[in-house]
């Protein structure tokens, strides 16, 4: 059989499934899910195998109305991502249908040159009746020229397995372009750090997880196998930083630990994980941390 490897990018609204989809493809948790919208800031690829192709995911922060210069940044990364893609899948929630933000995206799909493959993926098909999502079909197929229409359900697995097939069929021909064992490109500092702002994420309700990030700061190696990870968690102001640590550091605590158990099972090896958490009121005007979440500081100008 004839090998063939390419991008597939994942684009569509905040929350419309892309980084569940991503893990579900590639088999091994490499994007953020959170039930939070905006997650995702750096393009995460996943690498899966499906016969002799070889998908590289191209997990995109969610397409949004962009406000901040982390926003602006993000939405230019998603963008970048599509553009540079053999195959565009565009997610949109079956529930929720053709909401303001993906009438946005259609109208950029329209921008994007000639001839570019584009898929639908109708997500979340358990939440409506099979005459809605095809009505919801039909004119999302009457807006744009997609190539194929698929119906699934990323967290469920349903229609999945028959969208990954057929993307493998459309890459094309040419040799792998990673190991075989390679699940992801990204620096194993960044996994590490996502996985951190994911616990994070999920622990504090409040506006604050968009206005912290975290960075591994160090990485050691261990004679006995284990890992040592210090990373820090930087907040805009004094009271975010008594949020993110707690009752007498009873949230950094249990952060700390559940970013810890899940680094363990994804390295496979005992991990030792430090968190500090510092004020920095300008992290979002800093070229640096664009650079470590694998964005463009200058895709953030208005």
């Amino acid at each position: 059989m004839t090998k063939r490897a390419g991008f597939v990018a994942l684009i569509g609204e905040p929350n419309a499934g892309k980084s569940t989809l991503t893990n579900r493809m590639v088999g091994a948790k490499v994007s953020i899910v959170t039930h939070k919208v905006q997650t995702t800031r750096a393009r995460i690829r996943g690498v899966a195998l499906e016969g002799e192709s070889q998908l590289v995911f191209v997990d995109t922060p969610g397409l949004f109305r962009p406000r901040r210069r982390l926003d602006r940044a993000m939405v230019a990364a998603a963008w970048g991502g599509a553009a540079d893609a053999d195959i565009i899948v565009l997610l949109v929630e079956a529930h929720r249908g053709i909401t303001e933000g993906v009438e946005t995206i259609l109208e950029g799909l329209g921008e994007l040159p000639k001839g570019r493959k584009v898929a639908l993926a109708i997500n979340k098909i358990d939440k409506v009746k099979s005459e809605v999502l095809l009505g919801l079909a039909k004119k999302l197929n009457d807006r744009f020229d997609f190539a194929e229409t698929f119906m699934i359900s990323a967290e469920k697995g349903h229609g999945a397995q028959h969208l990954k097939e057929w993307l493998a069929e459309q890459l094309p021909e040419g040799p792998w372009l990673y190991p075989e064992d390679q699940i992801a490109d990204l620096p194993m500092r960044m996994i590490a750090a996502e996985m951190t702002r994911e616990k994070l994420t999920l622990r504090l309700h409040q506006e604050l997880p968009y206005q912290l990030t975290v960075e591994t700061e160090n990485w050691e190696e261990r004679k006995d196998g284990s890992a040592r990870i210090d990373q820090l968690i930087y907040v805009m102001r004094d009271g975010h930083k008594g949020i993110v640590l707690g009752n007498k550091g009873e949230t950094i605590k249990s952060v700390s630990k559940a970013a810890r158990e899940e680094l363990e099972e994804f390295l496979g090896r005992k991990v030792h994980l430090f968190l500090q958490v510092k004020v920095r009121p300008n992290w979002l005007e800093e070229k640096e941390r664009y650079s470590e979440m694998g964005l463009d500081f200058r895709d953030g100008n208005a």
